[in-house]
């Protein structure tokens, strides 16, 4: 189930977005100020923050700035009564994805949340990290790294790399590795996969004594912790 930060500080507005919000399947808790909201934030309780502007203390603009700043990148849809371009601009430098004016229709919150949260979703899949013995590999920002060690990695080693970090345990021929990292049917007269194999196990494997890139003779590699 989606879940819903609400902080507004209206009662009946707080109270018709919460009711509303559940009616339709979400799990809702709101709040009347930021500060108690904040913790649950940043535990990455939520999916998606509806955020008042006008709120008592710090504004909801400065609060969506200050999660930023702390790089919290939950969606933030933000709720006000200034409709004028330049409160919209200033939203949305200060961090929010969304801006609506109210009053407004149910419908329409709805909508641009459901839009927001499928990006998310989308971001969150685009942004995957696989992870084997250590080993981690960020494919949204093509990093890697092991034991919190960086890695730097050309292209070739990076798609190789991923390539054996999808399949761990699975022996991988030579004639597979080419096809789907070169896109090339295997030449037995080259060495190109043994070369760059050997670039990967330098910068993977060398300073670690449990080796995770295996050769298995006459067959072809395997990403495991142990033979």
């Amino acid at each position: 189930m989606t879940r819903i930060c609400l902080i507004e500080d209206e009662e009946k507005v707080g109270a018709f977005i919460k009711k509303g919000l559940e009616e339709n399947g979400y799990r809702v808790e709101r709040y009347k100020e930021t500060s108690k909201a904040s913790d649950s934030l940043f535990a990455g309780k939520f999916d998606l923050l509806i955020l008042d502007i006008m709120l008592p203390g710090i504004s909801g603009a400065e609060f969506c700035r200050r999660l930023r700043e702390k790089s919290l990148h939950i969606p933030v849809l933000m709720l006000t009564a200034l409709g004028t371009i330049d409160d919209k601009v200033s939203g949305l430098k200060a961090g929010a994805d969304d801006y609506l004016v109210k009053p407004f229709r149910f419908d329409e919150l709805l909508a641009r949340m459901e839009a927001l949260i499928r990006r998310q979703n989308m971001f969150r899949q685009a942004n995957e990290s696989i992870t084997f013995e250590g080993l981690t590999l960020n494919t949204w920002e093509k990093t890697a790294e092991r034991e919190h060690k960086k890695i730097t990695l050309t292209a070739k080693e990076y798609a190789l790399l991923e390539l054996f970090m999808r399949n761990p345990d699975k022996l991988l021929t030579r004639q597979y590795i080419a096809e789907k990292v070169w896109g090339i049917g295997f030449d037995t007269g080259t060495n190109v996969i043994d070369v760059y194999v050997n670039y990967l196990r330098n910068k993977i494997d060398k300073e670690y004594d449990v080796k995770l890139i295996h050769t298995m003779v006459g067959m072809g590699y395997i990403l495991k912790r142990n033979l």
